[in-house]
C-alpha cells in the first residue's frame, strides 16, 4: 500500500464507529455569487449563501433533468416524458415553457426582457443548463467515487478512504427525494444504489485498514437495512472475525442464509460461502469453537449439503443448519408486551373498515413481509378507536405482544424515533444500559428482537413517513396500524383506509350506544337533527352525547336548540374535551401563510370550492392556491371532495371562519368573498355567452374583474351549470345573509344563472331566492338590486310548473313612483329613476332580454307615460288570453314600437349628447295616441304608429 497507509489506518480506527456521519452542512453552497445545487437530498439550490426557491415539484423535476444531463441539450419530448411517462397532460408542453421561464427568472436575475440566456439556453430543439461539474453535488459524488476507484486499484486504501467518506458527505437524505415522473424514479434508484455501494467500499476500507473494532456496530445496522446484499454481510462476517467474534460472524452467516432461502429460495453466493470456510477454519484453529457438526448445530439440527431446486446436490461442503423458533431458549422467555390502550365499550359503525382491516391483519403470520396499514382522517373523525377496537379483535393472532404508542404528530412537539425505538427496547426486555446510542443502532436491534416474532404495533397519531418508517419492523409475521391526520403518508406495500365522517345511520348508532336506543327511538326527530348540526363528526356526536348522559332532565330537542351557528364549537366541549380543542392541535402547527389559507378558504359559501375559486379567495395563481390547499389537506383539515374539489367539514368551517373573525380585518375577508362572487360570476357569464350567445342581457350586467372558469364549448358549459347548481344556489343564499357589499353581485349572478334555467324545471327553484333578495334589497336600501330582483319576479315561469305570472305580477307591482321598500321602512328615499326604468321592462316571452335595451333606451325622452301604457297593455293581455304563447303577439307589436320610439329618441339627440344623458323634453301624447293605436289603454294594439306619429323617422314594419 501507499505510505499514507498507516495514517488513514490510524484514522479509521479512531473514527470507525462514525464513518457513515458526514460533515453538518457539507451540502451547503460556498460564500460568494457561485450557483450550487443539491439532488442528493431534496432539490435545492444556493447562490452564494443565499438560499433559491426552485419553484414546486414538478419545476424541480425539470431542473434536476437538465442538471444531470450535465450541460448537455434535453429536446421537449425528452422533457415532456421525463415529467409525464406516456400520459403527459393536454397543455404539457405550455406548462414545460412555464417551468423553463421560471427557472430562467430564478437563474439569471438580473437578466433583462428579451436578453440572451447564458445558463439555461434553447438549443437543438430543447433546452441545456450550462453550469459546471462542481457546482453539483451529484457530480461532485460520482467524481469522488471514480477517484476513490483508481485509489483502490493503485493500493492506496487509506486515499480511497477519505475520498469515499468525503463522498459519503454529500447525500442530505434520498436522492431527488419528492419528485415526480418517471426520470426522477430511474435516476433516484441510479444514485441510491451508488450511496449503498461507497458505504460498501468504505466499510471494506476500514475493516482493510485495521478499523473493525470500532466499525462493527455501524456495519451491523447497515447490514440489518440491507439484508439481501451478501457482500454486505460478508463485511460484517468478516469484521466480527477479525475482531475475535467468530460465534458472532457465523450467525451472521446462518441469518443470512435462512434470509436468502426465504426471500429469493437461493443459497448463499461464492465469496460467502468461502468466508464461512475462512471462519470455521479459524474457530478451529484458534481452540474458540468447532466446526458445527451433525447434532452440534446452535439448535441441534442437522447439517444439510446445498442442493438446487431439483434436489441434486451442488456442493458436499457442511454449511450451517437453518436457524428455527426453538422452545429450547437459554435464560428466561421474553417479555410479552401487552400496551394497547383499553378497547372502546360502545364502539359503534365502521363495518366497512373493521372488514378490510381484521383479515388483512391477521394474514399476517403467512404474508412475505410485514402488513401495514394506514388510517387517515379529519382530526375527531374516529381513526384511534377504530385502530384501537381492531387491534383488540385481532390480538390473538400476535401472541408475541402488541406495542403502542402516541406519536403526538399533529402538535407542535412530535415524538421523537429514536425516543419511541428506546420505549420499544425496554418493552422488548432490553436493559437499559444495553440500548444503544444511534437512532440506526436502534432501529437495526428494534428489527433484530421482532425477526421470529409476532407482534402487532400500533402507531397513533404520527405525523409522517420519515417518523413512522424507524419504527416498522423488518421480518414477516408482524403488522403495523397507523393512523395520522396526513393523507400523505407513503409507506411501501401498506393498505391505506380513508376514516370519513360517519353516514345518518351510523351517527344514529353511536348515539344510541352512549345515551341509549330507548332515548333516540323516543325522540327521532331530534336525534336526526343532532347529528345532522354535528355533521357526522364521532368526537362531536359523543360531546353532545356525554352532555345528555351528564344531564338526565334534558330534552334532545333542548341540545340541538343551543347547538345554534354562534353557539356550537363553544356547546361541544365537556371537560377536556372539545372540538374547538381538536381543530386547534392542527391549526397550531401551520406556518402563516398556510393558517391564513385556512381562514380565507372558509369564506366561501359554497358546499366545495375548486382551485380556480381557492385562487380568487387568497388572490394568488392557481398552482400556488393549489399547492396551499393541498398541504391543507395534508394537514387533516380540508377534505378532498372529488376531482379538483375539496370542503370543509361543517364543524372546520366554522372555527376558520371565527378564526377569521380574530385574526383578519372586516375589509380583508370582504375583499376575499368579493373576488370569489367575481371568479363565479364571471363563469357564470362565460357559460351563459357558450349556451346562448344571442343573449344580450349578460352584457348588461356588472363586469367582473376575474375571467372565471375556462370552459372549453357549450356543452362543457351545461355539464358545469348542471354540477354547479345546488353549489350555486347555497353559495346566493349565504351571500344574502352575508355583508350588504355582497348583494350586489348576488343579484346580478340570480340574473345570468336564471338565462339558461329558462323552460327547466329548475327554473322555479329560484324563487325563493329572488325574494329574498327583494327583501334583502330592500332593507338594505338598494334599488337597483331592488329592481333587478324584481324583474326575475315579473318573468313568467317555465318548463314543469303551470303558469303563475298573474300572482308574481300581483306581489310585485307597484305603482309609478311609488318606492319599493316596504310600508314600515323608514330609511332612505323613494324609488329612483333608475329603478322604476328597471321595473319597466316586462318581458313576457322566451326572448325577454331582447325587449330591454330599446325600453332602456327609450327612457330618457322622459315619457313616463308611454312606458307605463305599454307595460299594462302587455299585462292585460296576459290576463285575458292566459299563456305566454297567447299572448306573444300584442307584446310582440308593444316590443316593436318600443324599437321605434327609440330611434326617434336617437334621432332627435343633439350633437355630442348620449343616450345616457339627461332626458329629453318630449310633448304630452294626445289622448288615445299614446301608442298609435287609438285603443285608449285597454284594448289589444290593432295598428301601427304612422311616419306622423314619429318624426324624423321612416316606418318601420
Amino acid at each position: 500500500m501507499a505510505g499514507g497507509q498507516g495514517q488513514g489506518s490510524e484514522r479509521a480506527v479512531r473514527g470507525g464507529a462514525d464513518v457513515l456521519k458526514g460533515a453538518e452542512g457539507a451540502g451547503s453552497p460556498d460564500r460568494g455569487d457561485r450557483l450550487r445545487f443539491q439532488l442528493l437530498g431534496p432539490v435545492r439550490a444556493w447562490r452564494g449563501d443565499h438560499p433559491l426557491n426552485p419553484g414546486p415539484p414538478q419545476q424541480r423535476a425539470v431542473l434536476a433533468v437538465l442538471l444531470l444531463h450535465a450541460g448537455r441539450p434535453v429536446s421537449v419530448p425528452q422533457l415532456v416524458d421525463a415529467l409525464w411517462g406516456e400520459q403527459p397532460p393536454p397543455r404539457a408542453v405550455g406548462t414545460l415553457r412555464t417551468y423553463v421561464s421560471r427557472l430562467r427568472g430564478l437563474l439569471e436575475p438580473d437578466r433583462r426582457p428579451r436578453q440572451q440566456a447564458h445558463l439555461l439556453v434553447s438549443s437543438g430543439g430543447g433546452y441545456a443548463l450550462r453550469v459546471p461539474g462542481e457546482a453539483l453535488d451529484a457530480s461532485v459524488f460520482e467524481e469522488r467515487l471514480a477517484t476513490a476507484r483508481r485509489l483502490r486499484e493503485a493500493d492506496d486504501t487509506a486515499g480511497a478512504y477519505e475520498q469515499l467518506r468525503g463522498a459519503l458527505a454529500l447525500p442530505a437524505g434520498m436522492a431527488l427525494a419528492g419528485l415526480p415522473g418517471p426520470y426522477a424514479q430511474r435516476q433516484r434508484n441510479r444514485l441510491t444504489e451508488l450511496c449503498v455501494t461507497a458505504q460498501e467500499e468504505l466499510f471494506d476500507c476500514v475493516v482493510e485498514l485495521g478499523g473493525q473494532a470500532g466499525a462493527i456496530a455501524g456495519l451491523r445496522a447497515f447490514a440489518a437495512e440491507h439484508p439481501l446484499r451478501e457482500r454486505t454481510q460478508a463485511l460484517l462476517m468478516r469484521a466480527l472475525h477479525r475482531a475475535g467474534r467468530q460465534a458472532e460472524a457465523l450467525a451472521v452467516y446462518a441469518a443470512t442464509r435462512r434470509t436468502l432461502d426465504a426471500e429469493l429460495g437461493a443459497e448463499p453466493g461464492r465469496e460467502l460461502r468461502a468466508l464461512y470456510e475462512e471462519v470455521c477454519a479459524g474457530s478451529r484453529g484458534s481452540g474458540t469453537g468447532s466446526r458445527p457438526g451433525p447434532g452440534t448445530g446452535p439448535v441441534g439440527d442437522q447439517a444439510r449439503p446445498d442442493r438446487d431446486r431439483t434436489g441434486d446436490s451442488r456442493d458436499h461442503r457442511p454449511h450451517p443448519p437453518r436457524p428455527a423458533r426453538s422452545t429450547s431458549r437459554i435464560g428466561p422467555p421474553p417479555p410479552v408486551p401487552a400496551q394497547l390502550p383499553p378497547d372502546i365499550a360502545d364502539f359503534a359503525g365502521r363495518a366497512e373498515a373493521v372488514a378490510q382491516l381484521a383479515p388483512a391483519l391477521r394474514g399476517a403470520a403467512g404474508a412475505r413481509a410485514p402488513v401495514v396499514a394506514t388510517l387517515s382522517g379529519l382530526g375527531g373523525v374516529g381513526k384511534t378507536a377504530l385502530a384501537v377496537h381492531v387491534a383488540h379483535s385481532v390480538r390473538a393472532h400476535f401472541p408475541d405482544g402488541q406495542l403502542y404508542v402516541d406519536l403526538q404528530g399533529s402538535g407542535l412537539a412530535p415524538e421523537d424515533s429514536s425516543a419511541v425505538l428506546t420505549h420499544f427496547l425496554r418493552a422488548l426486555g432490553v436493559a437499559e444500559s444495553a440500548v444503544p446510542d444511534g437512532p440506526a443502532q436502534k432501529a437495526a436491534l428494534y428489527r433484530s428482537l421482532l425477526a421470529d416474532r409476532e407482534v402487532l404495533v400500533l402507531l397513533d397519531n404520527a405525523r409522517d413517513s420519515a417518523q413512522v418508517r424507524p419504527l416498522l419492523p423488518g421480518a414477516p409475521g408482524c403488522a403495523v396500524l397507523v393512523t395520522s391526520r396526513a393523507r400523505t403518508l407513503a409507506l411501501p406495500g401498506a393498505d391505506r383506509v380513508d376514516v370519513e365522517v360517519m353516514a345518518e345511520g351510523e351517527a344514529l348508532g353511536l348515539l344510541g350506544a352512549i345515551v341509549g336506543a330507548e332515548q333516540v327511538a323516543a325522540e327521532p326527530i331530534a336525534a336526526r337533527e343532532l347529528v345532522a348540526v354535528c355533521d357526522g363528526l364521532p368526537l362531536a356526536v359523543r360531546i353532545a352525547a356525554a352532555r345528555l348522559t351528564s344531564r338526565p332532565g334534558w330534552a334532545m330537542a333542548g341540545l340541538v336548540a343551543r347547538l345554534s351557528e354562534e353557539r356550537r364549537l363553544d356547546e361541544l366541549r365537556v371537560g377536556d374535551l372539545g372540538v374547538e380543542a381538536t381543530f386547534r392541535v392542527g391549526y397550531e402547527v401551520l406556518g402563516p401563510g398556510l393558517a391564513h389559507a385556512f381562514r380565507a378558504l372558509a369564506l366561501c359559501g359554497m358546499p366545495s370550492f375548486c382551485r380556480g375559486a381557492a385562487a380568487a379567495l387568497l388572490d394568488t395563481t392557481d398552482d400556488e392556491a393549489e399547492e396551499a390547499v393541498e398541504a391543507l389537506v395534508d394537514a387533516g383539515l380540508v377534505e378532498l371532495h372529488g376531482e379538483d374539489r375539496y370542503r370543509y367539514h361543517d364543524l372546520v368551517g366554522l372555527f376558520a371562519r371565527r378564526l377569521g373573525e380574530r385574526h383578519d380585518s372586516p375589509c380583508e375577508r370582504a375583499a376575499a368573498q368579493r373576488r370569489f362572487f367575481d371568479y363565479v360570476l364571471a363563469t357564470v357569464l362565460t357559460a351563459v355567452r357558450l349556451i346562448e350567445p344571442h343573449r344580450v342581457l349578460p352584457g348588461l350586467l356588472r363586469h367582473p374583474d376575474s375571467p372565471g372558469r375556462t370552459l372549453a364549448d357549450a356543452d362543457a358549459a351545461r355539464e358545469w351549470l348542471h354540477d354547479a347548481h345546488p353549489r350555486l344556489y347555497a353559495a346566493v343564499e349565504w351571500a344574502l345573509g352575508a355583508a350588504p357589499g355582497l348583494l350586489g353581485s348576488a343579484v346580478d349572478l340570480l340574473t345570468a344563472w336564471s338565462q339558461v334555467l329558462g323552460g327547466t324545471a329548475r327554473h322555479r327553484a329560484l324563487e325563493p331566492l329572488v325574494r329574498r333578495a327583494v327583501d334583502t334589497a330592500r332593507r338594505h336600501g338598494d334599488d337597483t338590486a331592488t329592481a333587478h330582483a324584481l324583474r326575475l319576479l315579473r318573468v313568467p315561469h317555465h318548463g314543469t310548473a303551470p303558469h303563475h305570472g298573474t300572482e308574481t305580477y300581483a306581489w310585485a307591482e307597484r305603482a309609478p313612483g311609488e318606492s319599493l321598500r316596504p310600508a314600515h321602512a323608514s330609511a332612505g328615499p323613494p324609488v329612483s329613476a333608475l329603478a322604476e326604468r328597471e321595473l319597466a321592462v316586462v318581458p313576457v316571452t322566451t326572448d325577454q332580454e331582447r325587449a330591454a335595451p330599446p325600453l332602456r333606451t327609450a327612457a330618457p325622452d322622459g315619457s313616463e307615460y308611454r312606458l307605463r301604457r305599454i307595460r299594462y297593455r302587455a299585462r292585460c293581455a296576459l290576463r285575458r288570453d292566459g299563456p305566454p304563447r297567447q299572448a306573444a303577439a300584442p307584446c310582440r307589436q308593444a316590443r316593436r314600437r318600443c324599437r321605434l320610439r327609440a330611434a326617434r329618441d336617437r334621432a332627435r339627440l343633439g350633437p355630442g349628447e348620449s343616450e345616457r344623458g339627461p332626458p329629453l323634453p318630449a310633448p304630452a301624447p294626445p289622448p288615445g295616441r299614446g301608442c298609435g293605436c287609438g285603443s285608449a289603454h285597454m284594448g289589444e294594439c290593432r295598428g301601427r304608429p304612422s311616419a306622423a306619429t314619429l318624426p324624423g323617422s321612416r316606418e318601420v314594419p
